[in-house]
């Protein structure tokens, strides 16, 4: 397949994977409390609103052309606008805080399973013309998905999984964790270009797929 193909491909699944993924954060943040995603019209189903050029639009397409030129592209993944979210106020913002930062992961298992049903669906059909374009689609979609939704929970603020960290440890410890969210992003690039962000997600996206293929039988 070459790049133009692959990018007509996996265009669709990864744009929603990755603003939907937001998306998600600002409807648990209403339905627990905070209406700042929403009075800024960021609570929206539509990825223009979400799209990032760089996360979204170039960094996803540079790992796409690495892979199809076969120069050892890396994992595919990236990321939209952070929708803002006032932890503030939250009902009862400790707590809440856990399911806010959840519901971005959550969003991504649920994809990964929609798009693992449809590739179930697609396997040995051939009622259209399109069923090994939409297989490869849904491969994306499985991938992508699986990446946003384990990178995401690793315990490391401003991750998700650092912010329910925090939801879940006592406050004085809470409060410690929380000043690591400065450093977040720099560790994280240091951890990918170490290639300890590689050996960290891929056994764990191992388990994710072994699962996904019990699930649907694959």
């Amino acid at each position: 397949m070459n790049f133009i193909q692959t990018l007509a491909i996996s265009a669709l699944p990864v744009i929603f994977a990755i603003t939907l993924h937001e998306a998600a954060h600002g409807y648990a943040a209403r339905h627990f409390g905070d209406p700042t995603a929403w009075q800024l019209g960021r609570i929206s189903l539509n990825p223009l609103r979400h799209v990032d050029m760089v996360g979204t639009i170039i960094v996803p397409a540079v790992i796409l052309v690495l892979s199809t030129l076969g120069g050892g592209g890396g994992m595919l993944f990236g990321w939209a606008k952070p929708v803002p979210v006032n932890f503030g106020n939250l009902r009862r913002p400790k707590q809440d805080m856990l399911w806010v930062a959840a519901a971005g992961p959550g969003a991504n298992l649920l994809m990964a399973i929609g798009w693992a049903l449809v590739l179930k669906l697609s396997i040995g059909s051939s009622v259209f013309g399109y069923s090994e374009a939409l297989k490869e689609m849904a491969r994306v979609g499985i991938s992508i998905n699986g990446v946003l939704m384990v990178l995401n929970l690793l315990p490391l603020p401003p991750l998700d999984g650092g912010r329910i960290t925090v939801s879940l440890l006592p406050p004085r410890a809470a409060w410690k964790f929380s000043q690591l969210e400065r450093w977040g992003f720099p560790i994280l690039l240091v951890l990918l270009f170490l290639g300890w962000l590689d050996a960290i997600l891929r056994p764990l996206l191992r388990v994710f797929n072994a699962l996904i293929r019990t699930l649907f039988g694959f």
